[in-house]
């Protein structure tokens, strides 16, 4: 299923964080027999539709993962997944859906609970044969059109052995353009020396680590917050803590980080106070920096948006090319097939320099589109 790819296309607007959806047979017919049963698998319930997966407590359903575009009275957890837009699951489909948006390109993640259920999975074999089936079905969605699709490989988190054979496996194939950690490949939320061997795999190859949010290894339960995706951000500042004072970029200096759906409003404000901090402790504790904690900052992490008009006037406290935006399709927070009507909303003033650079420029530097 390849589509030839088009050299030397023209990107105007590349979506650093878009989803895809899970078809039903994505891990049951890619997983060694032996494990077919346990595999996630999509079961019909009374109410509608939703992901089994071993070790969930709830049935995880998906409608807010695919309602982009529908209006407010239809958007539900609960439907059919023959109800839902094709593009989620369907290559062909979801080139005329980004056509509808004038998005010309995408950067693809999984759903973020069902991954989640398979990086919190303990289960040693288990966890790579699904982490290999997504990747493997995602390559070949991606592999259609490798010059629209930037596909973000799961990496497997039970020893950084394993890490670096997935990625080696599979960032060369077509559309694979980057990968998303889900926690550190040693399989805890604390970085340890054997994760050297990760990251400097990505920072000789040039590839992009990308987190979706947050890192974790709790499996997930069904929505029961007030307001769901209030705070995406939370997070972000101490991996960003972690990784510097860890000397990641010290180690590996070409290594870039993404953090996807967490804006960027809020960086200026933690780069104050984390270098308020680190002088104020550096004399007694001797933490051995190069630099100081916000200029780590400033030469390597990036950070994904979809609404931040804070963020977009205060962009030059933060750098133009460390901001990059997202349309979140075909969740509940896209605006499809309307994107561009909200951008140039919110870029009004914005010269057209700092604006390309935002929304496609920065995404073609990160993640390779030519």
């Amino acid at each position: 299923m390849e589509h030839a790819a088009t050299p030397g296309r023209r990107y105007r607007l590349i979506s650093a964080d878009g989803h895809v959806n899970e078809p039903p047979d994505v891990w049951v017919d890619r997983v060694p027999a032996a494990m077919r049963d346990r595999a996630p698998k999509v079961v019909r319930f009374d109410e509608g539709d939703a992901w089994v997966i071993e070790g969930v407590k709830d049935p995880i359903n998906f409608g807010m993962n695919a309602c982009a575009g529908l209006p407010p009275d239809q958007m539900k957890g609960w439907c059919r997944f023959d109800e839902i837009r094709r593009g989620g699951f369907d290559p062909v489909a979801r080139i005329d859906e980004m056509d509808a948006d004038k998005v010309d390109a995408e950067m693809l993640y999984p759903t973020p609970r069902l991954s989640q259920a398979i990086i919190a999975n303990p289960d040693v074999e288990y966890h790579l044969a699904m982490v290999r089936a997504y990747n493997d079905w995602l390559a070949e969605y991606c592999s259609y059109a490798p010059e629209r699709f930037g596909g973000l490989a799961i990496v497997p988190n039970r020893g950084a052995e394993y890490a670096v054979a997935e990625a080696e496996r599979v960032l060369d194939f077509p559309g694979i353009r980057g990968v998303v950690m889900g926690c550190y490949p040693n399989g805890t939320l604390n970085i340890e020396p054997e994760d050297d061997k990760f990251f400097g795999l990505l920072a000789e190859r040039g590839v992009t680590l990308s987190i979706h949010v947050s890192l974790g290894q709790s499996m997930p339960a069904s929505h029961r917050a007030k307001l769901p995706g209030f705070g995406r951000f939370y997070d972000a500042p101490n991996r960003m803590v972690e990784m510097i004072f860890a000397g990641v970029f010290d180690r590996f200096p070409e290594l870039n980080v993404f953090f996807a759906e967490v804006d960027f409003g809020w960086v200026p404000y933690v780069k104050e106070q984390i270098d308020n901090n680190y002088q104020r402790l550096d004399p007694v504790s001797q933490f051995g920096l190069e630099m100081l904690p916000s200029e780590y900052i400033e030469r390597h992490f990036h950070y994904g948006f979809m609404t931040d008009t804070h963020g977009v006037h205060n962009r030059g406290s933060v750098g133009v090319e460390r901001i990059l935006w997202s349309n979140d399709y075909p969740h509940i927070s896209a605006d499809w097939p309307n994107s561009w009507r909200t951008i140039q909303a919110a870029f009004s003033g914005v010269p057209s320099d700092e604006r390309n650079l935002m929304l496609s420029g920065n995404a073609q530097r990160l993640w390779g589109f030519r």
